[in-house]
């Protein structure tokens, strides 16, 4: 399916804010990415990459996913605040107590029946180890962990890739089902229309290995140009 930068890259990045590492690209990146006429105007209008995953285990960042599809944002922060909640003494809840809770307690907190179908296979598959700790996924190359995690309930391609971007700080992923990456590139090499995921793919394999830090100013660019602060030429 194919999904829109929207509120995931964003509340990612703003979380991310909060709780600092290290930066994914650097002057290395940069210089590499340059080379692509297009992306050098970008950067140069867009300025230093700040893209930081942020700290926390595959498992909570699923469920935060889950809990984003299809809501806006202060809505699903909402939701989560009030899951959260529901487990007092602990930053995140942890799977093999999400287990044990009722499905009604968590529809109550918001979720649709799908999404706590679907939080709860997260939860199983975390106690049965299909989603790695954190430190085991830097272990695991990127297709072997989007191969596994897709078998989730409620869990594409697209959540995963954002996971590896935005969570575990993986520096060559390229979303080309993004819409938010596709816009990108179609208003900072004005064309008329959006590039087709395998033509953006194609066209981005000149940018490994630091396919991330090229989406992540795409989706800068498409933001710009929503504002009117983007110049293509």
């Amino acid at each position: 399916m194919t999904q829109g930068a929207g509120d995931l890259p964003a509340l990612a990045a703003r979380r991310a804010a909060d709780r600092p590492a290290r930066l994914v690209g650097g002057p290395a990146a940069l210089t590499h990415l340059r080379r692509d006429p297009v992306l050098r105007r970008v950067i140069r209008q867009i300025g230093p990459c700040t893209l930081r995953p942020a700290r926390r285990e595959p498992y909570e960042a699923l469920v935060r996913a889950i809990a984003h599809q299809q809501v806006h944002g202060r809505a699903a922060e909402a939701i989560l605040g009030r899951f959260v909640a529901l487990f007092p003494g602990h930053d995140f809840p942890p799977a093999a107590l999400v287990l044990e809770a009722p499905a009604e307690t968590l529809r109550a907190c918001g979720f649709s029946g799908a999404k706590v179908a679907a939080i709860r296979d997260i939860a199983e598959k975390s106690v049965a180890g299909l989603v790695p700790s954190r430190a085991a996924a830097a272990r695991l190359g990127d297709d072997t962990l989007i191969e596994r995690l897709v078998q989730i309930r409620g869990v594409g391609r697209w959540t995963v890739e954002m996971l590896l971007i935005f969570t575990l700080g993986r520096r060559d992923i390229l979303p080309i089902d993004d819409f938010g990456v596709r816009e990108g590139w179609k208003v900072a090499a004005g064309l008329d229309a959006q590039p087709k995921p395998r033509e953006l793919a194609a066209i981005g394999e000149a940018w490994a290995p630091w396919r991330s830090i090229a989406a992540w100013y795409l989706w800068r660019a498409a933001d710009a140009a929503k504002a009117s602060g983007f110049k293509p030429q």
